[in-house]
């Protein structure tokens, strides 16, 4: 959502930014490679923000927006609005506050509208990055935080990872499997990698119809076809993970983050 409120502001992208105290991690303590005075451009920014969930360039976008960080907070609940995301609601552009919440029907709708702008597809699904902080000349080197971005059986169009302790460790991604395109969303998973063992778990599925053996774990997953990219025929819902007896009190008990 960051992302799709900077690119709908349309703000020149060489723009130099610089992370100052207010980009600080002081809620959940967070680390970041970006200190402080670190100038970086908005196209830059951006792409760390998506590939490597970095939380200060994110936050240095929101204050370098038209009316600051508070003005961006009200551009992306109004985005969520105008999505359909009636169960969503944003206090923070960095998702580092569980007042952020949302639910896995959400964040499929807004995936499907983030793949509508070629440059979130792009940045978020590059492997890795090095930026030269201006002034100083500093190369800093960033790698996705999604592994599965560089795993050659699969086909990634766009992805966002996130975790802070009350959500979990949480991914999206829309990608072609089996021919298809999904989107896919694991909320609250359990461990470091979980989620990323959830994901291909879920695509052998579909790819074979059969079950790959797993621990017992405890991520909420949502998959759906994206609606806009549809194929021909195809209908409903794709859902290889048991619901919970009252799946609407689970999803609402998530919140997104960054990470």
């Amino acid at each position: 959502m960051t992302a799709m409120v900077v690119l709908d502001a349309g703000l020149p992208r060489d723009e130099v930014l610089a992370v100052d105290m207010d980009d600080f991690d002081y809620l959940k303590g967070s680390h970041s490679r970006l200190r402080m005075g670190a100038t970086l451009s908005r196209d830059e920014m951006l792409r760390l923000a998506l590939m490597a969930s970095e939380n200060r360039a994110a936050s240095a976008l929101s204050r370098h927006y038209p009316g600051g960080a508070s003005a961006f907070v009200a551009a992306m609940n109004a985005k969520a609005a105008a999505l359909g995301m009636t169960s969503t609601h944003f206090e923070d552009p960095t998702g580092l506050t569980p007042r952020n919440v949302s639910t896995a029907n959400d964040l499929a709708r807004m995936v499907r509208a983030a793949a509508e702008y070629p440059l979130i597809r792009e940045y978020s699904t590059t492997p890795a990055h090095y930026v030269e902080v201006q002034g100083t000349g500093q190369l800093l080197g960033f790698n996705n935080s999604n592994g599965l971005v560089k795993n050659t059986a699969w086909d990634i169009q766009l992805q966002k990872t996130g975790y802070i302790r009350e959500a979990g460790r949480c991914v999206v991604m829309l990608a072609t499997i089996g021919s298809r395109p999904m989107v896919i969303v694991l909320l609250d998973s359990l461990g470091k990698y979980s989620r990323m063992g959830d994901a291909q778990r879920i695509k052998h599925w579909l790819e074979t119809g059969e079950s790959l053996p797993t621990a017992a774990l405890r991520p909420t997953a949502a998959l759906r076809p994206a609606a806009a990219l549809r194929p021909a025929g195809v209908k409903g819902v794709f859902n290889p993970v048991k619901p919970a007896k009252n799946p609407q009190s689970k999803l609402a008990s998530n919140k997104t983050s960054r990470g």
